[in-house]
């Protein structure tokens, strides 16, 4: 985290200087007065300058890339990290690279446990919840497609034997793909239940 002092006549005119310094706005850096400074005598005699620190808060988004980045590294995966900010709350990273299979895991286990990890170090540092995605190779469309499928199979399951059906457990991106794509069949009804990160869709017949 980069931090320095700044100086000014007034306490406001260090506190400029040392935006202008950081190249951020006021909204994104913690001000400390150090010194409030003393104009003295006649304005010339014993006048003391006023002293600020100042550092640049942390980006969420930025905090959770260099988290993705460290981990990466420990695995030996190389790889380049595309962010794509669909709004303020939702945040995907594409993934491009070796290894993908490595870091996508059986069943998506691996890129799930590490994406619920990210979305946890992002929002340290948020003053508002950050949903973030994790993208290598086009796996998510990919991914959608596949539980898509699945629950148009495991609704016609559910209907059949009039049980309920459980999947395995998903983060909340994946289980808002299987409730969106069920939710027009009126011989079904989706519930998400479990704790994260182990929450998990539960499909019920509804007897219609």
């Amino acid at each position: 985290m980069r931090e320095i002092t700044a100086t000014g006549q007034t306490v406001e005119e260090a506190v400029e200087s040392a935006l202008a310094q950081l190249k951020t706005t006021r909204e994104r850096a913690d001000i400390h007065i150090v010194d409030e400074g003393k104009k003295g005598l006649f304005g010339l005699f014993g006048a003391r300058q006023a002293v600020v620190r100042a550092t640049v808060k942390p980006d969420a988004i930025e905090t959770a890339k260099e988290f993705l980045q460290s981990v990466l590294s420990n695995m030996e995966i190389v790889s380049e990290i595309d962010i794509v900010k669909e709004d303020e709350r939702n945040v995907i990273f594409n993934i491009t690279g070796e290894k993908m299979g490595l870091l996508i895991g059986k069943r998506g286990q691996t890129i799930n446990s590490l994406q619920y990890l990210t979305q946890l170090a992002a929002n340290r540092n948020s003053k508002h919840y950050i949903t973030v995605v994790l993208n290598p190779e086009n796996y998510r469309e990919r991914r959608k497609e596949t539980l898509i499928q699945l629950a148009g199979r495991l609704a016609s399951k559910a209907h059949h034997l009039k049980k309920s059906v459980s999947l395995e457990p998903m983060p909340n991106y994946e289980r808002k793909i299987i409730h969106t794509a069920l939710s027009e069949n009126h011989k079904v009804q989706t519930v998400s239940e479990g704790e994260e990160p182990n929450r998990y869709v539960v499909i019920r017949p509804s007897g219609k």
